[in-house]
């Protein structure tokens, strides 16, 4: 028996628009998920110590900043330093395809959805991509 995915939902640095991203944490929540919205303007450690004390699968980082390139690759540093890499990393926001295929490439953001994405899926790649434990382990 597995225990629900779990998601971190998280608005990395200045950006203070988050409708999005409680759409996205709604949307992940009706699919039987287990949310965890963090709020506005977390810094990476804020993020990544949230992560691991919530025990989490999956983080979510909402960007609308233009701060992508500095704030993603600080998380996956982060996460790298605590040697929680199996922890997915997917992104949201207005992000470049030229900066969405060097996050996913070079620092390992699992996915980078863009505005348009249906909610199912982003529901259907965490579903099919996410890495976790059954109950007890």
């Amino acid at each position: 028996m597995e225990r629900p995915i779990r998601v971190l939902v998280a608005k990395p640095g200045l950006d203070g628009h988050d409708r999005g991203a409680k759409v996205i944490a709604r949307a992940l929540r009706d699919a039987g998920m287990e949310v965890i919205y963090t709020g506005l303007q977390q810094t990476p450690q804020m993020i990544v110590e949230a992560a691991l004390q919530e025990d989490v699968d999956v983080i979510g980082l909402s960007i609308l900043s233009g701060a992508h390139m500095t704030l993603l690759p600080k998380v996956m540093e982060l996460l790298k330093e605590q040697s929680a890499e199996d922890i997915m990393v997917v992104a949201g926001g207005i992000i470049s395809d030229e900066d969405a295929t060097t996050l996913k490439e070079r620092y390992g953001i699992a996915e980078v959805f863009r505005p348009g994405s249906s909610t199912h899926a982003i529901v259907d790649f965490i579903r099919q991509n996410v890495r976790r434990a059954p109950i007890g382990e």
